[in-house]
């Protein structure tokens, strides 16, 4: 089941999003986040009309998918970024592929054009995921994060959501 996230759900988001901090270079992110640090953030996307979404089967949540504005200003009202975690058992089970096409949804009844993931450049599993999902490469940036006393790329990939109505 997909659904909106809700203040019950960030001890459960926290499981699944800080150990992929600590212990990886999917995200840049260079420390942990506190259980209020996620509460805000869920409270702060919704009300900025930004979906802040689970997937919970029926013991727990199994993944989450946000999307926010990629860069600011009025110029880029129109294109947004998405994150997406899932718990590691919950990877390749084809959760992460209804969560994409949820915020999708959201995205183009909200008016958005484009839907935008940042994803480190040795995260094939991710590079592949996106392009399962109609995603194509848009840029590669050499160093752009700092993670582990090393400095990784980042590949932009993108879809049109106008393209596929």
């Amino acid at each position: 089941m997909i659904r909106d996230a809700a203040p019950g759900d960030v001890p459960a988001i926290a499981a699944i999003w800080n150990p992929i901090i600590r212990d990886t270079v999917i995200t840049f992110w260079p420390t942990e986040r506190s259980e209020a640090e996620i509460a805000a953030l869920i409270r702060d996307r919704q009300a900025t009309g930004h979906p802040f979404l689970v997937a919970q089967d029926a013991d727990r949540v199994q993944g989450f998918a946000t999307y926010t504005q990629f860069r600011h200003g009025g110029g880029y009202a129109r294109s947004m970024e998405h994150t997406i975690y899932l718990a590691p058992d919950a990877r390749g089970s084809g959760i992460g592929r209804l969560l994409l096409a949820a915020l999708e949804d959201h995205a183009r009844t909200q008016g958005h054009r484009l839907l935008i993931g940042g994803i480190t450049a040795s995260n094939e599993g991710s590079l592949r995921f996106h392009a399962r999902a109609g995603y194509a490469e848009w840029g590669r940036i050499p160093c752009a994060g700092w993670k582990f006393g090393r400095f990784h790329d980042l590949v932009l990939m993108g879809k049109d959501l106008a393209a596929e109505t």
